[in-house]
């Protein structure tokens, strides 16, 4: 009889049929729960003796060890949800205690099956080979997306034969050890009280295990391209190499990063460093900057005595944000009308909320298009660093503008990590900072606005930001390091007079002049007729 615990039946209700008073039950199972028990415990309380071989095998769960699903697995949690883990334990324990031998398997790879085999005080007996353990999944009892395959065997010439199997390996001290003592502690563990504290730090293991588990450094950068050797690198303070490291991971997994640490903290230094490492791994680098602090970028790719990284010897190319909409003329040494756009695998981006505004097909050649459509998406793979204390100024539009240079405009591209759409995501908190906005002053506090905020936002920001204010080091890292920052005073109202003499007018006399003005040659449509206005307006709109 074939046994698949859906629609050709349950290895737990055959179990539970013959689990009689006085039977005895011989088990071969690579994996044990306390709900399996828990699922068939009336019946198991009767029978004479039970006899368990647990032999763990990787081909059946990815535990390390037959004990590791003793609380349950995956599949078991809505009885873990229950709260009673305890209790269940306990009332294992005592069953075990007066009733089980239990050994385990000295080579769990050699037992390719589990095995199910009542003998009944009436002579009659059952058995039950396949992929089933002693769970409540393994019984039928708990949803799983697994395809169980057990035949049942009642036949006396079969349930012989196999409990003669079972007795041979019982029997074999090679094949098997005893080991009731072991999981009788490793279910005590399971009853015993635990401290605050160890629930504390286990919860806390829980929550954030994966992100210690991504913040490794040996698992972020590439050690042998010398890096950590880089002055650059050694040169910055404890926060900054934590920035580093989580921009350098964000820009591998996401393609991507802002960093928008609050000003002061040293932004250009951890994109010098984060610049280095892509260098190093022979990657074509471009900076864009705005005009005026194009220096502070180019002094260190140059022979000067300013240059605090020359050792370094730093070979990126830098570009103004203006020269995006130049087709020809030179840029310092970069010829703009030769020069291979596409052929940059990182660019990145100072002051970049300046490209918080994406521009309209009517506006022909922007800053914005000329970026997005010549160096991002065309030519080879480009990863973006952004550097901005401010990347959002008044709008969530401001972020979208800035991140699709990140997804290249894919709206979809973080779908696998729970957004399903960027613009909706940004869009939505945009209306909840509205609402929080429309409250009186007494309500209006960032709790208030960070609770009606959605998950999804918070999701986008912790996958393509850092941010750190000057708060957050002093909260987390040792200041002494670098020093304690200056205390920010209070600003002092200074009204002084226009002219010593008294000769310039009061500014309200000046603010009533200018009202009176008409100023018609900023206003022109005022003197057009009402019927042509429309006609007038679309033509000065383009």
């Amino acid at each position: 009889m074939l046994l698949d615990n859906k629609k050709n039946g349950q290895v737990g209700d055959v179990l539970r049929e013959h689990l009689t008073d006085g039977s005895k039950l011989s088990a071969i199972s690579g994996l044990f729960s306390i709900y399996g028990f828990e699922a068939l415990k009336k019946e198991l309380r009767q029978i004479e003796c039970v006899r368990l071989v647990l032999c763990h095998s990787p081909t059946n769960d990815n535990a390390s060890s037959p004990f590791s699903s003793i609380a349950g697995d995956h599949f078991e949690l809505r009885f873990k949800n229950q709260l009673n883990q305890a209790q269940v334990a306990r009332e294992c324990v005592r069953w075990l205690k007066g009733k089980a031998e239990i050994r385990t398997a000295t080579n769990p790879a050699a037992f390719s099956q589990n095995l199910f085999h009542v003998q009944g005080t009436n002579g009659k007996a059952i058995a039950i080979q396949g992929s089933s353990g002693f769970t409540s999944t393994g019984l039928g009892y708990a949803e799983s997306d697994r395809y169980h395959m057990n035949m049942c065997a009642s036949d006396t010439q079969s349930t012989a034969a196999l409990l003669e199997w079972f007795e041979t390996i019982w029997s074999d001290p090679s094949a098997v050890r005893d080991a009731k003592e072991l999981f009788l502690k490793q279910l005590g563990n399971l009853i015993k009280d635990q401290s605050p504290e160890f629930i504390y730090f286990l919860t806390l293991y829980n929550l954030f295990k994966d992100f210690l588990e991504d913040i490794d450094e040996e698992n972020i950068i590439k050690t042998k391209t010398g890096f950590k050797e880089t002055l650059v690198w050694n040169k910055l303070y404890k926060f900054q190499r934590d920035g580093v490291l989580g921009a350098i991971d964000k820009l591998e997994k996401y393609n991507g990063c802002i960093i928008a640490d609050s000003v002061g903290l040293g932004k250009t230094f951890e994109g010098l460093a984060v610049i280095k490492y892509y260098e190093l791994r022979n990657d074509r680098v471009l900076v864009l900057c705005p005009k005026k602090l194009r220096d502070n970028w180019t002094v260190y790719t140059i022979n000067d005595k300013r240059n605090l990284f020359a050792v370094d010897r730093f070979n990126y190319d830098v570009l103004n944000h203006t020269d995006l909409t130049r087709l020809q003329g030179r840029s310092g040494e970069i010829n703009l009308e030769t020069l291979n756009w596409g052929n940059y695998d990182l660019v990145v981006i100072d002051e970049s909320h300046n490209f918080r505004n994406a521009s309209s097909s009517k506006e022909g050649l922007t800053r914005y298009s000329r970026l997005m459509d010549e160096i991002i998406r065309s030519g080879v793979k480009t990863k973006v660093l952004m550097l901005s204390a401010t990347p959002v100024n008044n709008r969530m539009n401001d972020l979208k503008n800035q991140v699709a240079f990140i997804t290249e405009g894919v709206d979809y591209a973080y779908t696998d990590y729970g957004i399903s759409s960027i613009e909706q995501t940004l869009k939505k908190a945009q209306a909840r900072f509205n609402q929080w906005l429309k409250l009186d002053d007494q309500n209006r506090k960032v709790e208030t606005l960070l609770d009606s905020m959605n998950f999804d936002y918070f999701k986008l920001l912790d996958i393509l930001t850092i941010a750190r204010s000057r708060k957050h080091l002093e909260k987390y890292y040792d200041i002494s390091e670098i020093g304690e920052f200056p205390e920010r005073l209070k600003p002092v109202n200074i009204k002084e007079d226009i002219d010593t003499e008294g000769r310039f007018p009061p500014l309200g006399d000046i603010n009533r002049t200018i009202r009176r003005l008409n100023l018609s040659a900023y206003s022109p449509l005022k003197y057009v007729r009402t019927d042509k206005r429309q006609e007038y307006s679309r033509k000065y709109d383009i």
